[in-house]
């Protein structure tokens, strides 16, 4: 089984008229300006799954900051996902800054969602005041053993769109202030899991983290998958594409070049994630 932990699908709404939600949201701006920057629904995310052998795929919208906004999106998601439920799996997404951000989690994880994710802070970094934010969201996860996805980049290097000014520092206190929730860390965690070698206390406050490879051909040479493999342990990656912005291909083609076992390939295609949806028997 192969599963794509990190794809993104938007409404029709904001498919045919993205520009009338740059005035309010410009982190949505930032990412989406460029007519390059390609907006999908469900059935051009099926259609790339049946053409390149992907079984199912993990898809949610984009942290919105209004409400109505990511109502819609959410709702989005729930109808998909019922109308693809042996395809598609949907998370929760929402700004943790609105008034509405609890109540909206509540709503759609019982309304068939399977977690809340992917959550971004785009302007700020992960700072104390976000992780305050986080609180109730994280106690939500816990409560109903679901996942929680949220963004996080590689502290140096080059910039682009969507790199945010989080530090290695930040996304450690994340991880340290919910150590019972299951927290999937977007793009390799910004690198957190090379901190395993560390004698003492990180792996053990990382057992409950695994990292997804979504955007990993933009940013790192084939090999961390070997790298991860052993230091973060195979168990801990998932296949993330972060379609559409880069297709199944693009990592499959990187897992061969890594020189990844097939039960290793296995494992970060698929496995690992079906055991954290519980789509195992």
């Amino acid at each position: 089984m192969i599963i794509d932990f990190h794809t993104h699908i938007f409404p029709k709404a904001v498919r045919d008229n993205r520009e009338k939600y740059f005035p309010s949201e410009p982190a949505f701006k930032l990412l989406y300006d460029s007519p390059k920057s390609k907006l999908v629904g469900a059935k051009e995310i099926v259609a790339a799954m049946d053409a390149q052998g992907v079984d199912r795929s993990v898809v949610f919208g984009f942290p919105w900051k209004d409400s109505t906004t990511f109502k819609m999106q959410n709702d989005h998601v729930m109808e998909v996902v019922t109308r693809y439920p042996d395809r598609l799996t949907g998370l929760c997404c929402l700004d943790p800054f609105n008034r509405d951000a609890v109540s909206e989690a509540r709503r759609c994880l019982e309304g068939g969602l399977s977690g809340i994710g992917e959550i971004a802070f785009y302007e700020s970094g992960i700072d104390d005041a976000c992780l305050d934010r986080l609180i109730p969201l994280m106690e939500i996860c816990l409560d109903k053993d679901l996942l929680f996805l949220i963004h996080t980049n590689e502290p140096v290097g080059h910039l682009y769109p969507g790199k945010t000014p989080n530090t290695l520092k930040q996304i450690y206190t994340l991880v340290t202030r919910f150590p019972e929730n299951k927290i999937v860390l977007a793009h390799w965690g910004g690198g957190i899991f090379f901190f395993n070698l560390l004698k003492k206390d990180v792996k053990a406050r990382l057992k409950n983290v695994y990292f997804d490879t979504a955007a990993s051909p933009f940013l790192y040479r084939p090999e961390i998958y070997r790298y991860a493999t052993e230091i973060a342990g195979i168990d801990k990656i998932l296949f993330g594409s972060d379609f559409p912005l880069l297709t199944p291909a693009r990592y499959f083609k990187e897992f061969e070049n890594a020189g990844l076992t097939q039960t290793q390939i296995d494992a970060i295609s698929g496995l690992n994630a079906a055991k954290l949806l519980k789509l195992l028997p």
